[in-house]
């Protein structure tokens, strides 16, 4: 079953989409409805590494603009 939606886009984007669909040998709509379906779908859960766990949250306490001086500081 399939039902129309109507979208107002900037016609720059629809020549840019239509170019990449041809160039992908598919539709604008298929293209359209492939990304609402990735968006819609739920997330899919990645296994966490044991270094991922380990640093989770190692900088939660840190500066932002200390880490971003350090960086400089350390690679110019």
């Amino acid at each position: 079953m399939t039902a129309k939606l109507t979208l107002t886009v900037d016609p720059r984007v629809i020549a840019a989409a239509k170019q990449y669909a041809a160039a992908s040998g598919t539709s604008v709509s298929r293209l359209v409805e492939d990304y609402l379906a990735a968006i819609a779908a739920p997330p899919v859960a990645t296994p966490t590494t044991p270094v991922l766990a380990r640093l989770r949250g190692a900088l939660r306490d840190t500066d932002p603009e200390a880490h971003r001086v350090h960086q400089v500081e350390k690679y110019g």
